[in-house]
């Protein structure tokens, strides 16, 4: 466990950017734009003489690479884009012909970037973390200058030898490592989650309580506009795969069946099939806490604004649990598909999911913690195994089963009284680093084994 309170905020907890993978697009993107960066500080001299940039690829991200677009990611990254003013369109035409190259600025001149100078290294490279990107200005085969990410899931990359931000210099009001620390706080203050969160977020960010609160606004509006855009789009997602979009379907069928008690799963399936298939197809999503789970908040807010006709101060108070929660297991234990298997992703996402819902009925913070705990508890050993390294099968439909999760969370844990709940979430939490740990790196988003190895089937 990290031993330094937690100080993530929650943009970057939700970050919006395009899909289909928050680790495989949106990090490495990153990773690019941060060594392109990092080249305008060189000496002049030295970047005269370079001729190319190398990048090598380890881990998950050269397993699947290629399925997630990782590749497209840096091409974007070192020509200076950045994940949330990327065009999704714009994005997806990188690398569509093989001999095109790309022109990457290294000082006050341009050195073309190909297919050819990016490596899915499929070597063991020794490295803290299993998503792991070199990045090589090199002249006439010599190395001028180095840089080592890793990308460690939900978008969050980190660069070898760089020191840490201290959270002992941010003066939270507020601190905490676990549920159990946060709870103390919440009862020793007399203060609402919500008021909490705030509280920390400010002194994190300085932004003021308004400006979080547009923006919280905002990242909803982005979630739920990836869900409209899914509802309408159909066809087949990219890929060999060719798999058919399946959300607009399903919502023409909950509307056909409005009186049905079958409606209710229906519509909520389809809301999160929508967004899952925009991330699937590159579009701009909203990492929850990753692009892979990126259909199971979304599709929940949507229901909850829609359906229960929840205000925005009700769904920012629901976002602000969900968030607190996505912290927990962040910080504890480990949101990324790579270290955790899919239980990092969607269990992180059903989990979060059911204290969204339960913190806008507005139930206890006890409720909000066994909810929680019942959504991760039920997906710990989950695999991370795409078919083909694409975020399609299982992925898409796992958002939806996910969200459902999620719901019946939600039932189970203000059915009774939370105090009554035997297992705590910091207790699950340990449970799930300890299950990822062991956990066989075939099942952790390599397609090295489960379902991945049905691509012939498909």
């Amino acid at each position: 466990m990290n031993n330094s309170p937690i100080s993530t905020s929650i943009f970057d907890l939700f970050k919006v950017g395009p899909g289909p993978s928050s680790s495989h697009t949106i990090g490495p993107m990153k990773a690019a734009f941060d060594f392109l960066e990092r080249l305008k500080k060189r000496p002049e001299a030295t970047l005269q003489t370079a001729d190319s940039v190398h990048i090598q690829l380890y881990g998950s991200l050269s397993a699947t690479g290629k399925g997630h677009g990782t590749d497209r990611a840096i091409v974007a990254g070192l020509l200076g884009w950045q994940p949330e003013s990327t065009d999704p369109t714009a994005l997806l035409a990188l690398l569509k012909e093989p001999a095109k190259t790309y022109p990457v600025q290294i000082g006050n001149r341009t050195i073309p970037l190909g297919v050819e100078h990016i490596h899915f290294e499929r070597k063991k490279y020794e490295s803290p973390y299993a998503n792991t990107v070199v990045f090589k200005l090199v002249s006439a085969g010599e190395t001028l200058f180095e840089q080592e990410y890793y990308s460690i899931g939900g978008g969050f990359i980190i660069r070898k030898g760089e020191e840490a931000a201290d959270p002992s210099a941010i003066q939270l009001p507020y601190p905490y490592q676990t549920m159990k620390e946060l709870k103390t706080r919440l009862y020793d203050h007399q203060l609402t989650l919500e008021q909490l969160m705030l509280a920390n977020e400010t002194a994190v960010t300085g932004r003021s309580a308004k400006e979080i609160d547009q923006r919280i606004d905002l990242l909803l509006d982005f979630m739920h506009k990836a869900v409209r855009r899914g509802l309408r789009h159909t066809g087949t997602l990219p890929g060999s795969i060719k798999l058919r979009r399946k959300a607009p379907v399903l919502f023409q069928q909950a509307r056909g069946l409005a009186q049905s008690s079958d409606s209710f799963l229906i519509f909520l399936n389809a809301y999160c099939l929508a967004a899952s298939e925009e991330n699937a197809a590159g579009g701009i999503v909203v990492t929850a806490p990753t692009s892979g789970a990126s259909g199971v908040i979304p599709g929940l807010t949507y229901l909850a604004k829609h359906h229960f006709h929840y205000d925005k101060t009700t769904l920012r108070a629901g976002m602000w649990a969900a968030a607190a929660v996505g912290f927990l297991v962040k910080h504890n234990a480990s949101i990324s598909g790579a270290e955790m298997g899919c239980m990092g992703e969607i269990g992180t996402a059903s989990a979060m999911g059911a204290a969204f819902l339960t913190q806008c009925a507005g139930h206890s913070i006890g409720a909000v913690e066994a909810a929680a705990e019942i959504g991760i508890e039920h997906h710990l050993g989950m695999t991370c195994d795409p078919i083909g390294g694409y975020v399609q099968i299982p992925c898409i439909e796992r958002n939806a089963m996910g969200a459902v999760k999620a719901y019946n969370a939600f039932l189970l844990a203000t059915a009774g009284t939370p105090a009554n709940q035997k297992i705590s979430l910091d207790a699950v939490i340990k449970v799930m680093k300890a299950t990822g740990r062991d956990m066989s790196t075939k099942y952790k988003e390599t397609s090295e084994a489960g379902l991945a190895l049905s691509a012939t089937e498909c």
